[in-house]
């Protein structure tokens, strides 16, 4: 059978392992709560964005991008 130092060696490796884990967990959950709060202002943004826009429900044909050609042409 393993000596007790082995064991406490084993024991303390492993506490280790878990305690980098847990902080692993901790940066990952932080990063997502991040990306969350990123992700609900870019829909806000876009809620925004679509209320500025003319409505087509007002005879607004589809824009043809040779008609809004830059001014150097």
């Amino acid at each position: 059978m393993d000596n007790p130092d082995a064991i406490d060696n084993r024991l303390t490796d492993l506490e280790i392992k878990v305690s980098f884990t847990e902080d692993l967990l901790d940066k990952l959950d932080q990063v997502i709560i991040r990306q969350q709060e990123q992700i609900d202002a870019l829909v806000r943004e876009v809620v925004l964005l679509r209320q500025q826009q003319p409505s087509a429900d007002m005879g607004a044909q589809p824009r043809n991008l040779r008609d809004e050609l830059p001014p150097h042409y």
